[in-house]
C-alpha cells in the first residue's frame, strides 16, 4: 500500500465522517464515476428488458438488475480506489478492467453474501486486498469491528434514498398533469394497475428503478470505501506512519547539510592540535576506512544476511496479530478481589442511627402494606355516593335493542330509451309530478345529445360530467358553452350534493335550453 501518495488527509475519523470523506471523493470524480457506470448498465438493462418484454416477465428483469448490483459496484471502487492514490482512470480503462477485476469474487457476492447488509464495507476487502480462505474471514471480522453498525444503517439509509427517488418520481408525473384531468387520469392508472400493466409502464418503472439505483449506488459503496479507509487508519496508524515518513524524508535532505556543518566545524580544531603537537601525524590508510569513495552498503543484509526474508515466519507472526483479542469486535475482562473486614465495616449501614430516615422508612412501609386496601375503599365509597348518576344508566343497558328503522328510499332513475319528442313538456311533468331528479336527468341527457351533434363528436358510452364539460368546448357558440356548463352544474348539485333548484330558477332553465338547442315545443 503506497500510503504516502494518498490525495486525502489520513487522520481517525468517527464513522460518519469517513461516510462523508468516500461521498466526497464521488463527487469529486463524478464524471469519471457515472461515464463508465452507464456504459455498463445501460446495456444490460436494454437487453435484460428486451428479454423480459418477449418472455412476458418484465418483473425479471427488475430483478435482475438489481441482483446484478454487486457487479456494477465494481465501476466506482475501481475508479475511487485509483483516485484516490492521485491516479484517475479513464472511462475506457475502467470498462477493460471490468473483464478480469474482482471476477473471482462475483460468485460469492452473488450468491450467499448478496444479502450482506454491509457490503460496502466489505467488497474493498473482497477487491483491493485479493485474500481468500480463512485469511479473508479474519480480515473481515478485524476491519468490521466498530463499523460494523455504521455500515449497517448506511445501507438502510441508502436503501430508503432510493425509495425516495422511485416515489418522487412517480410523484413529479402527478405534478405536470392539468389539474382538470387528474381525477380521470387517477382513475385510468387505478383501473391500469387493476387489471394488467401495458407495455411503455411496465418498462418506464423498470427505467424508473434503474434510475434511481444509478444516482444512490456510487455514493453508497463510496461511503463504504471510506469506512474502509477509516478502519484501516485506526488499526495500522497509516497517519502515524505518514507522519514518520515525511519526517525520515525532511532528515534524509538535511543530512549533507548537518554533515558538511559538522566538518566545517571539526576542520580549526584539528589544525590547532597539529601546530601544538608540531605538525600533523602520519595517516595510515586501513581496511575500516578506505581511501576511495565507495557508496555505503545497505543495512538491512549486514544485519539480517541472506535470510533477511522469511515468508513463513512472517505468516506465523501475522496469524498471531490475528489472534490479537484487541483487534476483535468485542471484549469481556473481570477480575475478583478480595473484601477487607474493615472496609466491610465501614460500609454497614443501619436506620437506627437516624431517626428522622427510620420514621419516614415506616410511613412508606405503611403505605405499601395498606395502600391498596385504602385506594379500593376509597373506590368502593365514591361509587356508592355516586350511584344515583350511574345506575339508571346501567339499568337501561338490559333492555331490548330498539329495532332497526329503514334508511330513506331513494327511488332509481329510470328514463326512456329515447328522448320525447317535446323535452321541455315532459321535465316540466315530471317536476310537477314531485320527481325532479328524474326533470333534471332527462334535461341533461337531452343536452348531452345535443351538444354532441353541435360539436360533431361521438361520446363513449359512459363519459363523466368532465369529458362532456371537455367536448362541449369544440361547440362554436360561446352561449351554447355556457347552458352547457349551466346545467352540468345543476345536474351534479342535484346527484351528488342533494341540492335541487327553486322552481322558477327551473324553468329559467328549461327556457334557456330549449331555446339554445332548438328542442320543439
Amino acid at each position: 500500500m503506497r500510503i504516502e501518495e494518498l490525495t486525502v488527509r489520513l487522520r481517525t475519523r468517527s464513522g460518519w465522517e469517513a461516510i462523508e470523506l468516500g461521498m466526497a471523493l464521488v463527487r469529486r470524480h463524478a464524471a469519471a464515476i457515472w461515464k463508465p457506470w452507464l456504459w455498463l448498465t445501460l446495456p444490460v438493462f436494454i437487453v435484460l428488458n428486451l428479454g423480459a418484454w418477449w418472455l412476458d416477465m418484465f418483473w425479471l428483469a427488475a430483478l435482475l438488475m438489481w441482483w446484478l448490483k454487486p457487479v456494477f459496484d465494481r465501476v466506482p471502487l475501481y475508479v475511487i480506489s485509483r483516485a484516490v492514490f492521485g491516479s484517475v482512470p479513464g472511462t475506457r480503462e475502467t470498462l477493460r478492467a471490468q473483464r478480469q477485476w474482482g471476477v473471482r469474487t462475483m460468485l460469492h457476492l452473488l450468491t450467499w453474501r448478496r444479502l450482506s447488509p454491509v457490503r460496502s464495507l466489505y467488497m474493498p476487502i473482497d477487491l483491493l486486498e485479493g485474500v481468500q480462505g480463512e485469511r479473508l474471514g479474519q480480515r473481515r471480522r478485524v476491519l468490521g469491528g466498530q463499523a460494523y453498525g455504521t455500515a449497517f444503517l448506511l445501507t438502510l439509509i441508502c436503501q430508503l434514498f432510493t425509495v425516495a427517488l422511485v416515489l418522487g418520481g412517480v410523484v413529479a408525473v402527478l405534478v405536470y398533469l392539468p389539474q382538470d384531468l387528474l381525477p380521470d387520469s387517477m382513475q385510468a392508472a387505478f383501473r391500469i394497475m387493476a387489471i394488467e400493466w401495458p407495455v411503455w409502464l411496465h418498462l418506464a418503472w423498470n427505467a424508473l428503478l434503474w434510475a434511481a439505483v444509478s444516482v444512490t449506488e456510487p455514493f453508497f459503496i463510496g461511503a463504504g470505501f471510506g469506512l474502509y479507509l477509516n478502519r484501516r487508519t485506526e488499526i495500522e496508524a497509516w497517519d502515524v506512519e505518514i507522519v514518520f515518513r515525511k519526517l525520515r524524508a525532511r532528515l534524509a535532505a538535511a543530512t549533507p547539510i548537518l554533515l558538511a556543518a559538522v566538518l566545517l566545524a571539526g576542520l580549526p580544531g584539528q589544525a590547532g592540535a597539529q601546530e601544538r603537537h608540531g605538525g600533523p601525524r602520519p595517516t595510515v590508510p586501513t581496511e575500516e576506512a578506505p581511501a576511495d569513495d565507495k557508496p555505503t552498503p545497505p543495512t538491512l543484509p549486514i544485519v539480517f544476511g541472506d535470510q533477511r526474508v522469511n515468508d513463513r515466519a512472517f505468516r506465523d507472526a501475522a496469524d498471531r496479530a490475528y489472534e490479537d483479542p484487541l483487534l476483535d469486535r468485542k471484549r469481556t475482562e473481570g477480575s475478583w478481589e478480595r473484601r477487607k473486614k474493615q472496609e466491610r465495616k465501614k460500609s454497614d449501614f443501619s436506620l437506627s442511627d437516624n431517626p428522622l430516615l427510620l420514621a419516614l422508612a415506616n410511613v412508606f412501609a405503611f403505605i405499601g402494606e395498606w395502600g391498596l386496601w385504602l385506594v379500593a375503599g376509597v373506590l368502593v365509597l365514591t361509587l356508592l355516593a355516586t350511584a344515583r348518576y350511574w345506575w339508571p344508566w346501567m339499568r337501561g343497558m338490559s333492555r331490548a335493542p330498539a329495532p332497526h328503522r329503514d334508511g330513506p328510499k331513494v327511488e332509481a332513475l329510470v328514463l326512456p330509451e329515447t328522448l320525447p319528442d317535446d323535452i321541455a313538456a315532459a321535465a316540466r311533468a315530471l317536476w310537477r309530478d314531485g320527481r325532479p331528479r328524474h326533470a333534471l336527468a332527462l334535461l341533461y341527457r337531452a343536452s348531452v345529445e345535443s351538444m354532441s351533434a353541435r360539436a360533431e363528436i361521438a361520446l363513449p358510452p359512459g363519459a363523466t360530467e368532465a369529458e362532456c364539460l371537455r367536448a362541449s368546448r369544440r361547440m362554436p357558440r360561446a352561449e351554447d358553452r355556457q347552458a352547457f356548463a349551466l346545467i352540468v352544474r345543476v345536474w351534479q348539485y342535484a346527484a351528488y350534493g342533494q341540492r335541487l333548484p327553486a322552481e322558477h330558477e327551473f324553468d329559467a332553465l328549461v327556457g334557456e335550453l330549449q331555446q339554445r338547442y332548438g328542442w320543439a315545443s
